[in-house]
């Protein structure tokens, strides 16, 4: 498995990724969740981004973990639980930050939530992810694809 891969960005920003524990000496303090719930991708829309899985910043005094949960449920209206978090990149841009990425487990779709700059879950099979051309920028570089990959051998192992 990867433990590291370094990149550029569709906006040519470099990126670090890493699998495993943080090897980049910063604090995460914005994150991604990645899971897949009955063999579909959980993403949102984004209404000037595009497609994305759901994620965003920690507020202050909120654990990284309390901020997954609270992003997933605010842009798609799903509460998630058991949390894994399996990955940390560092993007150096203007503003460089590290960005922790999780998967978890469903426990609640809210069949009409109250959504926060999204337009709420949408979920996806691999071929339309893969197929999908309204995906937002940082959905089509290579780290992207690790994560991907990692999260469906994480799920092939759990469900064995």
């Amino acid at each position: 498995m990867i433990s590291i891969l370094n990149f550029k960005d569709l906006n040519g920003a470099q990126v670090d990724l890493t699998f495993g524990e943080n090897r980049f000496g910063m604090e995460a303090r914005h994150v991604l969740v990645v899971l897949k719930y009955n063999g579909k991708w959980l993403l949102t829309r984004h209404s000037s981004r595009g497609i994305e899985f759901p994620g965003g910043k920690a507020e202050v005094g909120e654990t990284i973990e309390a901020a997954a949960i609270r992003e997933t449920i605010e842009e798609t209206g799903v509460t998630i639980t058991n949390l894994v978090k399996f990955a940390e990149y560092v993007v150096q841009s203007n503003v460089t930050f590290c960005k922790a990425v999780f998967t978890a487990d469903v426990v609640h779709i809210e069949k009409n939530p109250v959504l926060h700059e999204t337009e709420g879950a949408v979920w996806m099979t691999d071929k339309e992810l893969t197929d999908c051309d309204s995906l937002s920028f940082h959905m089509k570089d290579d780290g992207m694809t690790a994560i991907r990959k990692w999260v469906e051998a994480y799920e092939k192992r759990r469900n064995g």
